[in-house]
């Protein structure tokens, strides 16, 4: 549903520019993660992003066992909605493709998608690590990050943050020339974010095994 909604509203921008604007494509995509956080989060986590995977197992609250399944299902995930969009208005949009924008060179992308991937990894985990960041507000924290991190950054990068919601329709159209920069960059910043809980909120906790729907282990 997230690749979704953004390829959707690419395909609406070019259709119909003047209706779809890029202020509508961050809402739509921060809304969007909001409801699968909370529709999802009780059940597997609602990760949606193997950055986010990768970050959980890489706090210690979430086993390594299950991180590759996940990271499968949010590929296949991807590159259907990509497939749908596909087939439904042909390539309108490039499918929701992240490339560089205009004078924006590779490694000034890499840098943006770190940053920002960093930003995200920490909205995640500080919502899902501990009693009082969890519960009601974590799904709203998320897709607020996600929603502003579109508005600051869509023009130069896509703002992606998610190896799978730019892989997917890359796959799809078959154009592979800078998915290197959305599959690396956030894991760089995952690990990154990952330092920065660690040095603010210390070792990893029972509730946070909660929160990523890893069920966590004996402490």
């Amino acid at each position: 549903m997230l690749v979704f909604a953004v390829a959707c509203g690419d395909a609406a921008s070019a259709l119909n520019p003047s209706e779809a604007t890029r202020l509508h494509a961050a809402v739509a995509s921060g809304l969007v993660i909001t409801v699968a956080t909370y529709f999802l989060g009780s059940v597997s986590g609602a990760h949606l992003n193997p950055a986010v995977t990768f970050a959980f197992a890489l706090r210690g609250n979430f086993p390594w066992k299950r991180t590759p399944a996940y990271v499968i299902a949010q590929l296949a995930g991807g590159a259907l909605a990509a497939l749908t969009i596909k087939l439904t208005f042909g390539t309108l949009g490039e499918l929701g493709a992240t490339v560089p924008g205009p004078g924006v060179a590779p490694m000034q992308a890499f840098v943006v998608e770190a940053v920002l991937t960093i930003g995200l990894v920490n909205a995640v985990l500080g919502t899902a690590s501990g009693a009082r960041n969890t519960g009601t507000n974590a799904g709203i924290a998320i897709g607020i990050y996600n929603a502003v991190a579109k508005l600051c950054a869509a023009a130069l990068t896509g703002a992606s943050m998610n190896p799978a919601r730019s892989l997917g329709p890359d796959i799809i159209r078959g154009d592979f020339s800078a998915t290197w920069i959305y599959v690396f960059a956030p894991l760089l910043g995952a690990i990154i974010g990952v330092g920065f809980e660690w040095a603010l909120k210390g070792p990893p906790t029972p509730s946070g095994d909660q929160g990523s729907g890893g069920r966590g282990k004996k402490r």
